[in-house]
């Protein structure tokens, strides 16, 4: 359970799990922060329940590294009971929901919401990585042969991360990359280059 409220922020596209200490309005800004911990507030019962942890600067990185690992694995998400823990936000069809969406203009809070309405959310995905192999002049059929590193794949999926904070788990799947954490390093190394030329065509075709 704690785990589960930890990566709310992260579920709800409002921060990387890095970085997930950044994000004040967390519970784990708590844990990572022993000094901004109110009296009634025990975050460290989350390092316990990770499994007898101590509550030191250097087990919190441990164990904000175990929720990035979490945040994109679903079979221990299942096995935590992270689904019974989920009740949607909305009662209705798809139409519904996106109407309700269109009204609403805060962007965290739109994120928030869009968050339980994966009918709604992996065809924006699905929308931006077309939108994207266009500007790049790619084709659908280039994901299967290209390399898994290519750097075209990598710009997408940080297009992706960025604009969607979409889970690494479906960007492999879909642009055809290997493993999650494999994808996770090349985008951030991506973020470090000031000369990604193909990174700089999507954000001024996009």
């Amino acid at each position: 359970m704690c785990h589960y409220i930890h990566l709310n922020p992260v579920r709800a596209g409002l921060v990387e799990a890095s970085c997930l200490e950044q994000y004040a309005d967390s519970s784990f800004a708590g844990l990572w922060y022993p000094r901004r911990r109110r009296g009634y507030e025990h975050p460290e019962l989350a390092l316990e329940c990770a499994g007898g942890l101590l509550d030191t600067p250097a087990i919190r990185r441990k164990y904000r590294d175990y929720l990035g690992w979490l945040s994109e694995t679903d079979e221990e998400a299942k096995r935590l009971g992270f689904e019974d823990m989920t009740k949607g936000w909305a009662k209705g069809t798809a139409e519904f929901k996106r109407s309700i969406l269109e009204d609403l203009k805060d962007e965290q809070v739109r994120k928030v919401v869009e968050l339980e309405a994966s009918e709604i959310r992996e065809p924006a995905w699905a929308r931006t990585l077309s939108s994207g192999l266009i500007i790049l002049g790619r084709r659908e059929t280039e994901m299967e042969a290209s390399r898994k590193g290519a750097d075209w794949k990598v710009a997408l999926a940080r297009l992706l991360r960025e604009r969607h904070l979409t889970p690494y788990r479906w960007i492999v799947s879909n642009l055809k990359m290997g493993a999650p954490s494999y994808v996770q390093s090349l985008v951030c190394l991506n973020r470090k280059k000031k000369d990604s030329k193909l990174w700089k065509q999507l954000l001024k075709q996009g």
